[in-house]
């Protein structure tokens, strides 16, 4: 995108209270909807306090109250992440615990479930009395609080209403656009990663029948960058580590992720290891709750007297982006200490098992101290600190998130923590290896089971073979990919399974606007939200069942499967009656389209949703690691997916674990400048914001602000909560602006700042990608902040 082709600033609506917020390109704000409200002011106060503990639970009690959920909520905590017989928290992607826990939950899962059981509904009254253009000014919070939706609708332009449509008319809506294009690329299929892997490969079956690998997913804006990382290391585009390793290691070392809130079922885990004498190494710009101490709800003594536990023995603060320096440090220093310490590198597995070690070794050398410590931000003896805790362990887990792999060399860090771990032969045995933590229930899952705009051809000569179709070769859109083609008007129909694509992409003005230039929107949903308002020509809302509400089909109550970010599969299985008769299931939705779509396909999509162990049978003939599925699913806690490098079986050209040796880049902020990083707030779940507070980060009653190193704040001449003006500058030149925003001093290295998504998403410019990964670098923006000028 060319700076000529948008405007240079982009405008900030203000709410009707005067509220300043970011234009999500519908005059409304792109988040909960308001600025401090009158008697409510902001608050920032420092969080001193234990994750997790009384503060969780009781924000838990709260949200049962308020949700009208104390029968249903209990119900669904007994039920939740329970093997085989419950069904699987929609929240994170965190495994079930090996040990029968039985209070598996955390905090934000019952938020999560009980903003789905809500008694409220969005039905044809609430249709019937709004326009589009009227909702479109309400707040995101405010649309999703209006409750499930309860039947299909369809977009009537004479009136500006969406309008109850029946099922079959729905999808002979779609499938006749479908049938009329003229070529099958003007399609994009996108998931959010909800999905379960019996509607997953149900979806990606049916787009490649229709013949195009047009599959953008999330995963295209949060760990591409691990898959293409770890596939070209190990061969493998998944971690090699399960629970059993976190529970075993001797170290751990936890880079960009912030556990309490977008994986808090981890602070059992970082409790345990702290418990038995287990190194924790915490690597992130700002020290997040779960790297201090934490209280584990369901350890029942802890919380009768109060009594934390430890969930860090190091953290160290990189700048935005300086986490490859900081691991090439440590690498340094192992490689160093090597020299007087021969046990400090593992010689024989280097030497047996990889391939680059040299290179790596004369990188690592000629890179000089003094460029770590100012491309990493870090002391040279706080990387030095945790060479040590690295070298002293037999075995680490070296684990990862969106902190990572949201930059520009979000690939080339990735590889250098595969680096690390080779150098010491953390890899092939229990207790070590590489774990990317999967902030999504079943995004990993979406990607086994077929959600691939590069499908292996492998994969498609199995899938062609058992399913009698001629699956397309040449390689589909990924999601900034796709959002360029809906601009340019090449993909003119825009199918969305789950989530919020409106507000989770970058670059918000431009993707509602391309999102616009489309013949024909379909949103599969349980809620309403931002992407039902955004729409194209013609658009369809698609309510389906929550993962919590029982699938009845012919054969009976269905269970789905659902794969961790650590590669066990397991079933899932809903508990509520549904929130009305008129929901469809995933699979069922998906194959009415199939069948509208393909009238003459000889794919028994209606079978298939009879009984879907009949979708399993098929699955286990055509992907690696499924065969005899129906079987080992329903095994106690399900089944891993093989790993061949958890077996040094290393599927690289080589045949080995392959070292890398990039340049470090250089992310030190030019004068004057910030590096910002987006990020979500406690009470907060991707899209879906509870309300305006941020707990651990001690504030309330506010999401439109920044936070920033006193010492920057005061450069500027700014005071805590001074209104200011944040502006990014995107690589082709253009800027995006948002104003009015409050300045917070938080404990952030100097150069730094970081805001919540998805308000910032509007800085984001789709051209800020990264050419490693096609990824948006929504984790290090180059911004401008200065004092507002109103």
């Amino acid at each position: 995108m060319n700076a000529s082709d948008r405007n240079d600033d982009v405008p900030v609506a203000t709410d009707a209270d005067g509220a300043p917020g970011a234009d999500g390109g519908n005059g409304h704000r792109a988040g909960n909807g308001s600025g401090p409200a009158p008697g409510n002011p902001p608050e920032f106060r420092p969080y001193h306090h234990p994750a997790a503990g009384w503060g969780a639970a009781k924000s838990v009690s709260r949200v049962l109250v308020r949700e009208g959920a104390l029968v249903d909520g209990a119900r669904a905590i007994l039920r939740m992440n329970h093997e085989n017989t419950g069904f699987d928290c929609p929240g994170c992607a965190w495994p079930d615990d090996t040990k029968g826990l039985h209070l598996d939950i955390c905090e934000n899962g019952i938020k999560h479930v009980t903003w789905e059981m809500t008694r409220k509904r969005a039905g044809k009254e609430l249709f019937g009395t709004h326009t589009v253009t009227e909702l479109a000014e309400w707040s995101d919070s405010a649309l999703e609080n209006e409750g499930r939706l309860t039947g299909p609708l369809v977009y009537d332009a004479a009136t500006d209403h969406y309008v109850p449509i029946s099922w079959k008319d729905a999808f002979e809506l779609v499938g006749r656009t479908l049938r009329e294009l003229d070529s099958p690329d003007r399609a994009a299929f996108y998931t959010s990663g909800r999905l379960g892997n019996e509607a997953t490969f149900l979806y990606q079956l049916m787009a490649r029948e229709l013949g195009t690998n047009n599959l953008p997913d999330c995963s295209n804006m949060c760990h591409e960058a691990s898959g293409r990382a770890l596939e070209a290391s190990l061969g493998t585009g998944k971690g090699t580590v399960d629970l059993k390793d976190w529970e075993t290691t001797d170290a751990l070392f936890v880079i960009g992720v912030n556990a309490a809130s977008n994986a808090p079922r981890m602070l059992t885990a970082l409790a345990e290891a702290h418990r038995r004498g287990a190194r924790i190494v915490h690597i992130n710009p700002l020290v997040e709750a779960a790297a201090t101490r934490t209280i584990v709800p369901h350890d029942f003594v802890d919380m009768a007297l109060f009594h934390p536990t430890t969930t860090s023995t190091l953290n160290l603060q990189p700048r935005i982006g300086g986490d490859m320096a900081l691991l090439r440090g440590i690498a340094k220093a192992v490689l160093e200490l090597s020299d007087s310490d021969p046990k400090a590198l593992d010689r024989e597995f280097v030497d047996r098992y990889t391939t680059g070690f040299d290179e790596y070794r004369a990188r690592c050398e000629a890179t000089p101290w003094e460029e770590i410590e100012q491309q990493s931000g870090v002391p040279r003896a706080g990387i030095l600190a945790a060479a040590r805790t690295y070298r002293d362990a037999d075995r680490s887990v070296v684990s990862w998130c969106l902190g990572v792999t949201q930059h520009e060399h979000g690939v080339d860090t990735v590889r250098e923590i595969v680096n690390l771990l080779l150098l010491r032969g953390n890899l092939g045995r229990e207790g070590a290896g590489p774990s990317p933590v999967r902030g999504h229930s079943n995004v990993q899952g979406n990607r086994t089971c077929g959600i691939d705009h590069r499908p292996a051809a492998e994969f498609l000569d199995r899938l062609g073979e058992v399913c009698g179709i001629d699956p397309p070769r040449a390689h589909g859109l990924d999601t900034v990919r796709t959002i360029e083609a809906m601009h340019r008007g090449d993909v003119t129909v825009f199918v969305g399974m789950g989530g919020n694509f409106a507000l989770a992409a970058p670059d918000t003005p431009y993707t509602c606007e391309a999102l616009r230039r489309t013949e024909l929107t379909v949103q599969v949903s349980t809620k309403l939200n931002r992407s039902h308002l955004v729409h194209g020509r013609q658009a369809l809302i698609l309510p389906c069942l929550g993962r919590t509400e029982k699938d009845e089909q012919r054969a009976g109550v269905q269970s789905t499967s659902v794969e961790d970010s650590m590669s066990m599969v397991h079933l899932s299985v809903g508990m509520k009656r549904p929130a009305s008769p008129h929901l469809l299931s995933e699979p069922a939705i998906i194959a009415g389209i199939a069948r509208a779509a393909l009238p003459d396909s000889a794919t028994p999509w209606e079978w298939y949703v009879e009984d879907y162990d009949r979708i399993r049978d098929t699955m286990a003939k055509v992907l690696d690691g499924f065969e005899d599925f129906n079987r080992r699913v329903r095994l106690p806690l399900g089944f891993r997916i093989r790993q061949p490098a958890r077996e040094l079986v290393f599927l690289t050209p080589s045949g080995r674990a392959e070292f890398s040796a990039a340049p470090l880049p250089d992310v030190v902020p030019a004068p004057g400048t910030l590096a910002l990083g987006t990020m979500r707030s406690h009470d907060q779940w991707n899209t879906t914001i509870y309300s305006d507070d941020d707990r651990y980060r001690g504030i309330k009653n506010l999401r439109t602000l920044v936070f920033m190193n006193p010492d920057d704040m005061r450069e500027r001449g700014l005071g805590e909560f001074d209104p200011v003006d944040i502006t990014s500058t995107a690589r082709d030149g253009s800027t995006r602006s948002l104003h009015g925003y409050l300045a917070v001093p938080y404990d952030i290295p100097r150069g730094c700042a970081a805001g919540y998504m998805p308000e910032m998403n509007v800085l984001c410019a789709l051209a800020d990608h990264s050419t490693q990964s096609d990824q948006p670098i929504m984790k290090h923006l180059k911004v401008t902040v200065e004092r507002s000028a109103a």
